[in-house]
């Protein structure tokens, strides 16, 4: 039998693989100093961007959880993969071979790689039947709603034909086995056996960030059909639909880019305004629009500002608003300006774009009005604003949501909004809005209370090996680092050595290092870094930080993934250089300092005496050499 993956391959998948690429497909980065990018941390829910990202040395950290790790721990906290899967799915993004130690190719993985696999030759078979006679009825649903051929190709769009069992026959074909298309939730359990989840339906796959297939959304075509309009894959380990947007993996590079998505209700309204020109549509997958799709949506669209948008389509009717207010209650997760935007006459994107034309579309984007102004007209609209009993009532129910607004100098101006739609005098307003702030803040209070009471992030607890849990150690962090100048020089030589130790000497970066740091944790830190045989290998820094005793494994990935002041690769390298050379300067005076002491305690003439004065010169020599003091 083959034994694991050797350890060869999955070496060079790591070194062919750009760790930035990757994590780039779910997260926003930006550059954030000499060879470190930053974006929103996708292993908690933040505000501003702690999670750095550093390619050249294939690594990544958070300074406000403190995670880190490669690419392939990267991939299963994210993915919940196991290391062969993870290894298993670099290899094949970048068409890599993987043999095992004892020899041979690889074998298929049979967890969720096998669900991927399976969800992808499926989404291959929807795709060729929609060219059959049986799909004309599909093909005619796309014609009469202004969707060609090449439409369909663009979005994956496909035909489930109406038998019971024909997906399965022909996955089966390939391999596939019935558990498998069970646990992908392309079949489904009757009372008769196992039959094909979808028949007769069109079909659309439903990708996740990084474009794999993780299920299907499948519309009602025939009149026999009892199902209902539209159905999805259920909840599988690959596909969970309070996570999963359609259309992101289309549109993600735009989102990015623009810093702007518009969110629309279902298939057909994507695929109306991709072809419009607004290519950062995306919808839920037969979901409300919740928290976790904004959690998804923040980190792609690197939502660390204001300056973003967010542009929400919904029916007019009951259900639309209803929709608008729910999604309300979520938006205030958001940094980036949200907006409502309703079509004239009640239509959604698609049969906007079917009875008006493309332009329709994109003008209206341009017609969007606040996320507040809408809800706050919502609100309004249940009260009868022509007595004062009903203006009372109205002031009641709006004023917590002017106090929601995050942004100061925003509230103001919706205070005399609500003044206006109400028609109450602006001080009344305003004190209303006062008292329903104040009302949120107690309340939040209680609520955050107990995150609150928390240690903060220089204060971890980290559990000593063998020692009861009730123990707690004290992680160090850069931040808890004395501020003296010796601290700080060993502090900055260990960033430069990590990150820029390849374009160092390397007999210059063993000799400033090789004595004792004054501080325990950065002493820590340099043993390892020492220890490491090769600098120009890659991934020595990521290595070298792994094997760091605890607790200071965390301060040297800190160190590794912090910034590094210069302007550019040559200036950190000069700057690094110069760190080293204070460093040696800083340990032949130290080692000078204790030969003068010992000097004075044997005889001038003796053979030891001899012996030490001669290193003394040799130590003058050196220190000449990396100062230029000719001095001393």
């Amino acid at each position: 039998m083959p034994g694991r993956i050797a350890q060869a391959d999955i070496d060079e998948v790591k070194a062919r693989t750009n760790i930035a690429d990757v994590i780039g497909e779910r997260v926003a980065l930006k550059p954030a100093g000499v060879g470190s990018l930053k974006g929103l941390c996708p292993f908690h829910d933040e505000r501003s961007p702690s999670f750095h990202v550093r390619p050249q040395v294939g690594f990544y950290h958070c300074f406000g959880c403190g995670e880190s790790g490669d690419v392939y721990s990267f991939l299963r906290k994210m993915d919940h993969l196991s290391f062969t899967e993870a290894v298993e799915r670099l290899a094949g993004r970048i068409g890599y071979t993987l043999h095992f130690e004892e020899g041979g190719a690889a074998p298929e993985n049979s967890g969720r790689s096998r669900l991927y696999a399976a969800n992808a030759a499926a989404a291959e078979y929807f795709r060729a039947q929609l060219l059959t006679p049986e799909a004309e009825v599909g093909r005619r649903f796309l014609g009469e709603r202004g969707f060609d051929a090449a439409a369909a190709a663009h979005f994956g769009v496909g035909f489930a034909p109406k038998g019971w069992s024909n997906l399965s026959d022909a996955l089966a074909g390939q391999g596939f086995t019935r558990e498998e298309l069970l646990a992908a939730g392309l079949l489904s359990q009757g009372q008769r056996g196992t039959y094909d989840r979808f028949r007769g339906r069109l079909i659309w796959p439903i990708r996740d960030v990084t474009s794999q297939v993780v299920g299907f959304g499948a519309r009602r075509l025939l009149e026999d059909d009892q199902g209902p309009k539209y159905l999805n894959t259920p909840e599988t380990s690959i596909y969970r639909k309070s996570q999963v947007l359609y259309g992101l993996d289309l549109a993600k590079r735009d989102i990015s880019r623009e810093h702007r998505v518009v969110v629309v209700e279902g298939y057909t309204d994507v695929m109306a305004c991709h072809l419009a020109g607004i290519t950062t549509a995306i919808a839920t997958c037969g979901t409300a629009f919740g928290s976790d799709h904004i959690t998804v949506l923040r980190r792609v669209m690197g939502d660390d500002s204001s300056g973003g948008e967010v542009v929400f389509t919904f029916d007019p009717d009951a259900a639309g608003q209803k929709a608008a207010l729910r999604a309300f209650a979520d938006e205030k997760r958001f940094s980036a300006q949200t907006y409502v935007a309703v079509a004239p006459d009640g239509l959604d994107p698609c049969d906007l774009r079917l009875a008006r034309g493309d332009d329709a579309v994109r003008a209206l984007m341009t017609t969007k009005a606040p996320m507040f102004e809408f809800v706050i007209d919502q609100r309004l609209s249940q009260y009868d604003l022509g007595t004062v009993e009903g203006r009372a009532a109205a002031l009641r129910a709006a004023a917590p949501v002017v106090a929601d607004i995050r942004d100061p100098s925003l509230r103001p101006g919706y205070v005399r909004v609500l003044a206006r739609r109400i028609g109450l005098d602006l001080d009344e307003v305003s004190a209303a809005v006062s008292r329903a702030s104040r009302s949120r803040d107690t309340g939040g209070s209680l609520q955050r209370r107990g995150r609150d009471d928390a240690p903060p992030a220089d204060e971890r607890q980290h559990p000593d090996d063998g020692a009861a849990a009730s123990a707690p150690v004290l992680i160090p962090t850069i931040a808890s680092l004395p501020r003296t100048r010796d601290v700080v020089i060993e502090r900055d030589a260990l960033m430069a050595a990590l990150q820029f130790g390849h374009r160092l000497d390397d007999a210059t970066v063993r000799r400033a290092l090789g004595a004792a740091f004054q501080h325990p944790a950065l002493d820590a830190v340099r043993a390892a870094v020492v220890e490491a045989p090769d600098y120009t290998r890659a991934g020595w820094a990521v290595q070298a930080v792994d094997t760091i005793r605890e607790p200071y494994r965390a301060l040297g990935s800190e160190l590794l993934m912090s910034a590094f002041p210069a302007l550019g690769e040559a200036d950190a390298a000069a700057s690094a250089s110069d760190l080293m050379r204070r460093l040696i300067v800083r340990r032949v005076d130290s080692e000078k300092a204790e030969l003068v002491r010992a000097v004075q305690r044997v005889p001038p003439d003796s053979e030891e005496g001899r012996r030490i004065r001669l290193q003394l010169r040799e130590l003058d020599l050196e220190r000449q050499r990396w100062t230029g003091d000719t001095e001393r």
